[in-house]
């Protein structure tokens, strides 16, 4: 099968799930992987100056999702069984987050992911993230 596009990966979200534009534009898909930006505003931060980890967690998710379905194809029925999120370091609160997600296995009625999310275009991560999800259709 060939990898999903970008522009229908976006279409897809927009018809079923609209709400999830809030963490994140979609940048590139390739096979099992997929890449999102999160441009912070004052809508993302908690006090302190950072940006909350709900958002973090947001963000990641979609992105995984995203990887998910270059390997499936549209599959919206997907949902999220486990997330596990470690916080390394404090995300700067002026820059773009970066989130680049892969999927480790993608099974029969199971499929877990990770992803790293990195302030613009610094190599050091500042969350790392897994996800289980299940695939109930599959």
């Amino acid at each position: 099968m060939s990898v999903i596009s970008v522009e229908a990966l976006r279409a897809s979200l927009g018809d079923h799930f609209p709400q999830g534009s809030q963490y994140g534009e979609l940048e590139s898909v390739a096979d099992g992987e997929a890449v999102m930006r999160l441009t912070v505003s004052d809508q993302h931060l908690r006090p302190g100056g950072t940006v909350s980890g709900p958002v973090m967690m947001g963000l990641a998710d979609v992105a995984i999702f995203f990887a998910l379905q270059t390997r499936t194809g549209i599959e919206t029925m997907a949902v999220t069984s486990s997330l596990n999120i470690n916080f390394l370091s404090k995300p700067a609160a002026d820059r773009d987050l970066l989130c680049h997600a892969r999927m480790l296995k993608v099974g029969k009625r199971l499929a877990v992911g990770e992803a790293y999310l990195s302030c613009g275009d610094e190599a050091d991560p500042v969350a790392h993230v897994t996800a289980t999800y299940v695939r109930p259709g599959a």
